[in-house]
């Protein structure tokens, strides 16, 4: 049987919402518990829910018993102390799986890139049910930042860059994407990412927020692209050797799913 998908997806893989309302306070994302965890660039998360209610990232199906990532556990000492994310996180309707406030460290175009990802949400979904797709909130306000998606990994052709002021709001498959945040800023940036479940209750949310299937394409100097791509390689060419002495076999060297 085929999962259940989020129809608003079909045409790109994401969706732009209305703006968030910008009425959480700093203070909610600024006192969660973080712990370093390796995503697009340097970073560190702070779980709202996870697999058993721990202050814990990891998959669900990295776990025992191994699950897929639908039904996060909420982590009182965190809801605590953020229940307006919380309750953006269930505004949705939709299921809710891992849910958390990713910090990333300011960092370069060529990092972005490097770091470029796809996500495992479904290892172990059963078809028929919901498929796992992202929803993304800006929590700080980062206009110059960018949201880069591509189709192909290794084609800048293939690439969407999305701006990232306060209260941005997207629905994405991660699965379906390689994808980092360029992140332009001076200071760490901030945003709420929940696994959702699709179904009615998501298309419903999408509905009423107006999701657009495109919005803002921001355009890059074509030097600083090519730059970028040679850099890409360059790294990717020295985690190939560096493997390669350590006795493994990887080209090219895949990043980690998240």
């Amino acid at each position: 049987m085929p999962y259940i998908r989020s129809s608003a997806l079909d045409e790109t893989g994401y969706v732009i919402l209305d703006r968030a309302e910008r009425d959480v306070d700093a203070s909610e994302w600024m006192n969660l518990a973080y712990v370093p965890w390796r995503s697009s660039g340097v970073t560190r998360f702070a779980p709202l829910a996870s697999a058993f209610g721990e202050v814990d990232c990891n998959a669900f199906w990295n776990h025992t018993p191994p699950r897929t990532d639908k039904d996060g556990v909420w982590i009182p000492s965190q809801v605590a102390i953020a229940p307006s994310l919380q309750r953006r996180a269930l505004a949705a309707g939709a299921g809710v799986g891992r849910c958390r406030v990713i910090e990333l460290q300011p960092n370069t175009y060529a990092d972005a890139i490097y770091n470029l990802h796809k996500d495992d949400n479904n290892r172990l979904n059963p078809e028929g049910t919901g498929w796992v797709v992202r929803g993304y909130e800006n929590l700080s306000d980062d206009g110059e930042s960018l949201l880069i998606l591509r189709e192909d990994r290794f084609d800048p052709a293939t690439e969407t860059r999305i701006p990232l002021p306060a209260g941005t709001r997207l629905v994405l498959d991660t699965q379906r994407f390689w994808h980092a945040v360029w992140h332009r800023g001076s200071a760490p940036r901030y945003a709420l990412i929940s696994s959702w479940t699709s179904g009615p209750e998501l298309d419903r949310f999408i509905a009423e927020r107006h999701g657009a299937a495109r919005g803002a394409h921001v355009d890059l100097p074509a030097d600083l692209i090519a730059d970028g791509q040679q850099e890409l390689h360059r790294r990717l060419e020295e985690r190939r050797r560096m493997l390669e002495a350590q006795g493994f076999t990887v080209d090219p060297p895949e990043p980690e799913d998240l």
